[in-house]
């Protein structure tokens, strides 16, 4: 009889996380189509350069997350279908995927620890490219790109705020709100940057906590089924005679 209060203990746990793990799912594929096509990513990606780290982890990014996203929500899927059709096979299938997330989300988690600083630096890089070009020749479309970065972030400039703006800078400012003329753009890139990363370190460590709890709860009950202790029901009812 304990035996069938575990089983059912773990079945609910399994349908709660699995719900979970399909929110988690969309968490993903939002943010990875924040980090892809939003505004302020998107306006530096735009900025033709020499390809480096950022190039490719904007390209890399939105299948990356979709992938993810998807094995995500097959984990989620399966294991709910495992417990209402208290399917063996389901079950297994459901370990897996959670089995091959938790790969994902691990191999993800390293790289940004080793990687993340590099991609950071690459978009300040892009900037400073972007501020010479127009310093030495104000005129063009290095121009244009440079006012669209100070409207996205709203910035001005790179300079201390001892200091005031250079008079091409000044020119280039979004508005002449002195919050936003006094602002050095690699300070605020360097902040929407670190926030950005505190989201995606947040929601890795959220998917790899809730891909080890899916792990665990389908590989109790597929041992659970395996020792040969029956679930409370096998799918099958008759009614009976009266």
């Amino acid at each position: 009889m304990a035996e069938k209060q575990w089983g059912r203990v773990a079945k609910c746990q399994l349908l709660v996380a699995s719900a979970f793990i399909l929110l988690l799912a969309l968490a993903v594929s939002i943010l990875a189509l924040i980090t892809h096509s939003g505004g302020h990513f998107t306006v530096i990606g735009n900025v033709p350069s020499a390809k480096n780290l950022y190039q490719a982890v904007h390209g890399a990014v939105l299948p990356s997350g979709m992938c993810l996203s998807i094995v995500l929500v097959l984990s989620g899927v399966l294991s709910t279908f495992a417990v209402v059709k208290e399917s063996q096979g389901l079950m297994m299938t459901g370990f897996l995927c959670f089995a091959l997330a938790f790969c994902v989300v691990v191999q993800a988690a390293l790289w940004k620890q080793e990687r993340g600083s590099e991609v950071e630096d690459a978009v300040l890089d892009i900037y400073d490219s972007v501020y010479e070009k127009v310093r030495l020749n104000s005129s063009g479309s290095s121009r244009q790109e440079l006012m669209a970065i100070h409207q996205k972030f709203l910035c001005c400039g790179k300079y201390s705020p001892l200091q005031r703006p250079r008079g091409f800078e000044g020119d280039l400012c979004p508005t002449q709100d002195a919050a936003v003329t006094n602002q050095d753009c690699l300070q605020a890139m360097e902040a929407f940057l670190s926030r950005h990363m505190w989201y995606v370190s947040y929601l890795l460590l959220l998917t790899l906590g809730f891909t080890v709890y899916g792990m665990t709860l389908t590989s109790f009950l597929l041992f659970y089924i395996r020792i040969g202790i029956t679930w409370d029901r096998k799918g099958k009812y008759t009614l009976a005679q009266h």
